[in-house]
């Protein structure tokens, strides 16, 4: 078994070193190599082969006379080659070495792990936080918010500290596992496939609390925090946050993929809110980011995701807001044709102080659900105007001519925006698929009406469509600089059993399908819920600049995220 290595002369921070000097470039690749290997808990003998990536001007036969005296008797078989290196790289860099190691193969029997690493888990089973299989209390500690996804970790950890951090990811490691950190698990579904039973799941959800400073307009906002005790600590003060549309989402994971507003189109992404993160390294080392500190990680984890280490806080800036015009407007599905196209007019028009969002719903006929929702297909508009009363009755005025069923559209507490977007309350089994839209034409309004509209047969819950543009396309300094589309199309299915599961699957792809000629071909990670889905969050040189960030933090490749940070 090999495994492949990539190094790069960069320093901790992922920053270049020795720009313009191709011999002195390849020596600090080699050392970061040599590093790497060792972590990995392998002899320099290992190495198979080293492949030269050059885009220098400098000899073939010169950087392999380089590479040869640094390896020196015990690794002359390596095979050394030296390619020219035609892809996008920083300015620069001249050369970046790729290495083939051989790695002890994992033995298997009936499916499970034979590793003794993996029977053993001496580390673990000393710390009073970690549960193992059979463990009373193990099931409720692996059970994610999305219910459609079954978690059977080698052990569970449930800490309240961040010290109990540390020593999980401290013993992890000792033990030889990989750790997936989880908050709330409502995108379970895009790690239940990344071995999970050969890695420890570090639950975050009992590591909360918030700090609120009204002078400043700031939080801190312990890891496993909810939006809702968020929102709930800044309402006395006279301000809210960039929160999303459902309170029971924990902020980290919210943040690390980007973070989608009602207020987004009239302050942006809430990466952009975070002015530092506070993470638990692979090694278990304790380091803050920042601007000042840490700065490439920082860049990193503003909507990179969460494949460089444990979040145990945040902090992040709030918005001056105590109450905003919100709420929502009901038809019945029959009134979908005139509701989506009238809609589609009405977001080309309104100022960047409107984010809403179209859904075509359909609920099951249960009794506790609110009469005007149960049993009912339905076509929902809802959002937020950050505009004064009389402004705000004027842009609702076209939609309200459409004469909705029900009207909830009025001023309210800025902490009521949580409940108006009607998310369940509760853990739920679903599936869902995604797509970013360029534009939202006549003929994507008829193809969405197709899959999703009146008369359409379909176990389908939700095919909704989030209005984007406005400062949610103006870049920040984050890994996910900004939103590439007009609107967002987000679809989710029921999935309470597995074969309605397998049908969700269907139907949702069905109708991200459906809209895919309207599609920019790129992906929004908080909305995308497939493990294969993360190369198109971003640009070919953000994903390199992420993979090179990684490396530094992460090169054994402990952490198993909701989107793997990998090269094209």
């Amino acid at each position: 078994m090999t495994t492949t290595i990539h190094s790069e002369p960069v320093d901790e921070r992922g920053d270049l070193v020795h720009a313009d000097d191709a011999t002195a470039q390849l020596c600090l690749a080699f050392v970061r190599l040599e590093h790497d290997i060792v972590d990995r808990g392998l002899p320099l003998t290992a190495l198979r082969r080293l492949r030269v990536h050059n885009a220098s001007a400098e000899p073939a036969d010169e950087l392999v006379g380089i590479l040869a005296e640094r390896l020196g008797d015990a690794t002359r078989d390596v095979r050394v080659e030296v390619v020219a290196d035609e892809r996008e790289r920083p300015a620069g860099m001249l050369v970046r070495l790729e290495a083939t190691v051989a790695a002890p193969a994992p033995t298997h029997h009936e499916g499970i792990s034979m590793n003794p690493i993996l029977t053993g888990l001496a580390a673990l089973r000393e710390l009073e936080v970690v549960l193992l299989p059979g463990d009373t209390g193990y099931d409720d500690a692996c059970r994610p918010w999305n219910l459609a996804v079954s978690q059977r970790p080698a052990a569970v950890a449930v800490p309240r500290t961040v010290a109990e951090v540390v020593a999980a990811v401290t013993a992890a490691g000792a033990d030889g596992l990989r750790i997936a950190p989880q908050s709330t698990g409502h995108a379970a579904s895009a790690i239940a496939g990344d071995h999970l039973e050969e890695a420890l799941l570090l639950r975050l959800h009992a590591l909360t609390g918030v700090e609120v400073d009204p002078a400043l307009r700031t939080a801190r906002v312990a890891g496993g925090t909810l939006w809702q005790d968020v929102v709930a600590a800044a309402a006395p003060h006279g301000l809210t946050a960039l929160h999303g549309s459902a309170g029971d989402v924990a902020v980290a994971g919210y943040l690390l993929g980007g973070g989608l507003s009602f207020y987004g189109r009239a302050h942006g992404l809430a990466a952009s809110s975070v002015r530092a993160i506070e993470l638990v390294t692979a090694d278990g080392e304790l380091i803050r980011a920042s601007a000042e500190q840490h700065a490439a990680l920082f860049w990193a984890l503003r909507g990179g995701g969460g494949g460089f280490g444990v979040v145990v806080a945040v902090e992040i800036d709030l918005l001056p807001i105590a109450d905003v015009v919100a709420g929502m407007l009901l038809w019945d599905l029959a009134a979908a044709p005139q509701v989506a196209r009238a809609w589609a007019e009405w977001t080309s028009t309104v100022p960047e102080s409107v984010t809403t969002s179209l859904r075509l719903m359909r609920f099951p006929p249960l009794p506790e659900l609110p009469p005007f929702l149960s049993g009912r297909e339905l076509v929902v508009i809802d959002g937020a105007l950050l505009e004064d009363d009389e402004r705000a009755a004027e842009l609702l005025a076209p939609l309200r001519d459409l004469a909705p069923e029900l009207d909830t559209f009025g001023r309210m507490p800025s902490s009521g925006l949580l409940a108006v977007h009607m998310d369940p309350p509760a853990p739920t089994p679903g599936v869902s698929d995604h797509a970013m839209l360029a534009g939202l034409p006549e003929a994507a309004i008829d193809a969405l009406l197709a899959a999703a509209g009146p008369g359409v047969e379909t176990p389908l819950m939700i095919a909704e469509l989030r209005h984007l543009g406005g400062a949610l396309a103006r870049p920040h300094d984050g890994a996910l600089a900004r939103l590439d589309g007009a609107y967002a199309l987000f679809a989710v299915s029921p999935a309470p059993t597995p074969e309605l599961a397998e049908l969700g699957e269907q139907v949702t792809a069905a109708v991200a399908g459906a809209l895919q000629p309207w599609s920019t071909g790129g992906t929004f990670p908080n909305f995308a819920e497939r493990p294969d889905a993360s190369s198109a969050f971003s640009e070919a040189a953000d994903r390199e600049r992420l993979v090179r960030v990684r490396d530094l933090y992460d090169p054994r490749r402990v952490w198993i995220a909701s989107h793997a940070v990998e090269r094209d």
